[in-house]
């Protein structure tokens, strides 16, 4: 019997692999109790059983224990066997236990997006499936469908996922998405549309950040979310480095508007004529000038393999934002046009180095890249920014 457990700021998954049975059952109590002893203080705990193969009246007694302990408990991927005991127990009925998962293969399978948080395919005709990038829990994938109900509800043009999934050792999402491609593609298979694209990826913004997000929600503050990257990246920049990026993000107006805070043409989809997005996994509140700050990083200012990244070449992310401007801030004059770009542009150096806290395994040659471009465009910039900064209070929501 194989106990092993992971921690993230109070959040315990406690996996378990092979016959849980009068044999292993006093084994399994002592490290379970040393496991979590270790980690404390735990909020929620979550077995993951998807690789235990038997469980006996002694192992479900250990189970009662900890639900009981722990307020905020389940139980993850029980495969048919097991599940039928809990079942037939009456388990299912006093905590919360979820079966295994199907198993799907995207051998095969045409890339339509990528990202930090994971790569998109094309299943079939009829249905996408994002793939989370190795490591990623169960938890951040519940988040992301929680995320994307509750964005829904508020207004958000959002596919939802209709059943979670393994895909070899990583979790993964299947949306249903008739004849749908990325905005990526649609520009860059026809060009000549761009404008009427810009117009389109214009109003999506308006309409996202139109939306006040009621107090109480799931959805959570993305200025601290933001706060909370910055300082996870401390590993890999000086500490005026980041106190300079923080500086920058406690200049940003409050606000309760939707945000997307990834909202790049490779997360958005055409379907019939309509954009839909499908990457939730960021979704929060705030100014919507954070918002458009992360879109200006990745359309105008992306670090690394744009066309790999984005989809299109870097010449029609540029245009694509020049004439989304205009149309999101459309009645305004040029040279207001032209300082809130400023503005933007300067929230868009966040972004551009803050997406290292999303995994731990970055080649060096990545962070090197950062490390040299954040010298360029922050360090030598100092006084620029701060003073760009200090008028980001004139801008009215």
């Amino acid at each position: 019997m194989d106990i092993t457990l992971s921690y993230n700021q109070g959040q315990a998954i406690l996996t378990m692999a092979g016959r849980l049975d009068t044999n292993t059952i006093q084994q399994v109590t002592e490290t379970c109790e040393r496991l979590l002893a270790k980690n404390e203080p735990i909020s929620s705990l979550t077995c993951q059983i998807a690789e235990l193969s038997y469980i006996s009246s002694s192992g479900l007694r250990l189970l009662l224990q900890l639900a009981k302990k722990y307020e905020d408990f389940r139980i993850l991927e029980a495969q048919p066997e097991v599940y039928q005991v809990l079942e037939l127990t009456g388990f299912t009925q006093v905590m919360k236990v979820e079966r295994a998962l199907r198993t799907v293969s995207v051998a095969g399978c045409d890339i339509i997006g990528r990202g930090g948080v994971g790569v998109v395919y094309r299943l079939d005709d009829d249905t996408i499936i994002k793939v989370f990038r190795e490591g990623s829990t169960i938890q951040e994938v519940q988040n992301e469908i929680s995320m994307s109900k509750e964005a829904f509800v508020l207004g958000m043009p959002t596919a939802i996922s209709f059943d979670v999934v393994r895909v070899g050792n990583r979790y993964g999402l299947v949306y249903e998405l008739l004849k749908a491609d990325t905005l990526s593609d649609c520009i860059k298979r026809e060009p000549e549309r761009l404008d009427e694209f810009a117009r389109q990826y214009a109003t999506l913004f308006r309409q996202i950040h139109s939306i006040h997000v009621p107090q109480g929600g799931r959805i959570p503050n993305a200025m601290e979310r933001e706060e909370r990257a910055i300082r996870y990246i401390n590993r890999y920049f000086d500490t005026s480095s980041i106190d300079l990026l923080l500086q920058i993000v406690h200049a940003i107006p409050s606000g309760d508007r939707l945000l997307h805070c990834d909202l790049q043409t490779k997360n958005v989809l055409m379907q019939n004529g309509e954009l839909m997005l499908i990457d939730m996994g960021e979704v929060g509140y705030g100014h919507p000038l954070q918002d458009l700050g992360h879109a200006y990083s990745s359309l105008v200012t992306l670090l690394g393999d744009y066309d790999a990244i984005i989809g299109m070449p870097r010449e029609y992310g540029k245009q694509l934002w020049q004439k989304f401007m205009h149309y999101y801030f459309e009645g305004e004059s040029e040279e207001m046009i032209a300082h809130r770009e400023e503005q933007i542009s300067v929230v868009a150096c966040i972004r551009n180095f803050s997406w290292l806290s999303l995994s731990d395994s970055f080649p060096e040659s990545v962070i090197w890249e950062c490390q040299q471009a954040f010298a360029e465009r922050v360090t030598k910039r100092k006084d620029y920014l701060l003073r760009v900064c200090s008028s980001f209070g004139d801008w009215k929501i």
